[in-house]
């Protein structure tokens, strides 16, 4: 059985008829609607620009306002145009408690020049014995005569911390340091409960030259021991540090560390003394403080270096880091931490017969 052939198509195709469309506007194709919405965007786009508030009137970044601050605090003059006209601050606004930062400041540079360094440390007179403070004055004040440096020695409570714990007054402490001496290079902090040892080793010369930073400073490291995924920049060069401190068996140590002057160190202690660091309960304060916003801020790791700890801050016990030894700059008496007086008297003993006998003999040799 054949089945019939389909029927055959015819061999001339009808004529091709548009679609039929109700757009009263056939001649614009979808490009052309497309280039004339991007025309429209443009044209607003302008029209917005020229019309929007000038920067003046605009709120401002909080960042560029606290370098703005800080330029006028130093009298360096505005970076941003607009803003000349703004009034300074006054001493009296930093000084809420009318202290006497003149007694504070010393300069042992050589025909009053600016000191390269500038030694800063906080006292505590309502917790200390005076003349275990005054111990630590003359171990400063030697060491800076020695080098041609300037001193810096604010007492806990000339700055209003607004309920903050009295460990913060070292972050304000160097930041208005950095005022006071706007012309010196570096600026070390140093704890009350720490002495310096070798009074000939130099900050500019035996611990931040980039030759020396160079060879000291601990690259890919856990910033945060023992394994934080944040680690220290491998690729960072000496000459390219501005904060130079250590860690101990519990973290990052701000008994001891060091300061480039520049725009990034304003930067880093208007960040670092923020009130949202302030304000927040972390469990040592500037401490931890200090370990978020370097983990959390790239721009403030990439000018860190960490050093091995007896590099500026060798302790007195090894039980909480690395013990101090013969030739260390400085050492830091453990047993200070949250005692009394008397107690971090007896345990500093040691070490200023040490630091005097050694005074007395270079004295002699001399």
């Amino acid at each position: 059985m054949h089945f019939a052939y389909p029927p055959r198509k015819d061999s001339n195709a009808a004529a091709f008829k548009p679609r039929a469309s109700s757009s009263r506007l056939p001649f614009i194709r979808r490009g052309r609607k497309r280039v004339l919405a991007l025309g429209a965007l443009f044209f607003f786009g302008i029209i917005y620009f020229l019309t929007r508030p000038s920067s003046r009137h605009r709120g401002a970044n909080p960042w560029m306002a606290a370098h703005l601050k800080a330029a006028k605090e130093e009298g360096t003059g505005s970076t941003m145009p607009g803003v000349g006209d703004h009034k300074a601050p006054t001493a009296a606004d930093g000084n809420p408690f009318g202290a006497d930062f003149s007694a504070a400041t010393e300069n042992l540079a050589s025909f009053g020049k600016a000191p390269t360094v500038v030694l800063v440390t906080v006292y505590d007179e309502t917790n200390f014995h005076r003349a275990y403070l005054d111990t630590i004055r003359e171990n400063r004040r030697q060491y800076a005569k020695k080098h041609g440096y300037g001193t810096f020695s604010p007492k806990v409570g000339y700055y209003n911390l607004n309920g903050s714990p009295l460990s913060w007054t070292k972050v304000v402490a160097m930041r208005h340091a950095l005022t006071l001496f706007p012309e010196s290079t570096y600026f070390w902090f140093l704890d009350q409960n720490a002495f310096v040892m070798n009074m000939d080793k130099s900050i500019e010369g035996d611990i931040m030259a980039p030759a020396k930073i160079d060879a000291a400073m601990l690259k890919d490291f856990p910033v945060v021991p023992p394994d934080s995924i944040i680690k220290t920049f491998g690729h960072l060069k000496g000459q390219d540090v501005d904060f130079l401190l250590t860690q101990d068996y519990d973290g990052l140590s701000t008994s001891s560390f060091i300061v480039r002057n520049g725009e990034w160190a304003r930067f880093f202690f208007e960040t670092w003394f923020d009130p949202l660091y302030r304000s927040y309960n972390f469990q040592k304060a500037e401490t931890h403080a200090l370990e978020h916003i370097v983990q959390w801020h790239p721009t403030l790791l990439s000018k860190m270096a960490l050093v091995p700890q007896r590099t500026i801050n060798a302790y007195s016990k090894v039980e909480h880091g690395a013990k101090y030894e013969t030739g260390d700059l400085s050492v830091r008496v453990v047993s200070c931490i949250r005692t009394s007086s008397a107690v971090c008297e007896n345990e500093a003993a040691p070490f200023i017969q040490l630091w005097r006998g050694s005074d007395k003999q270079q004295q002699a040799a001399s």
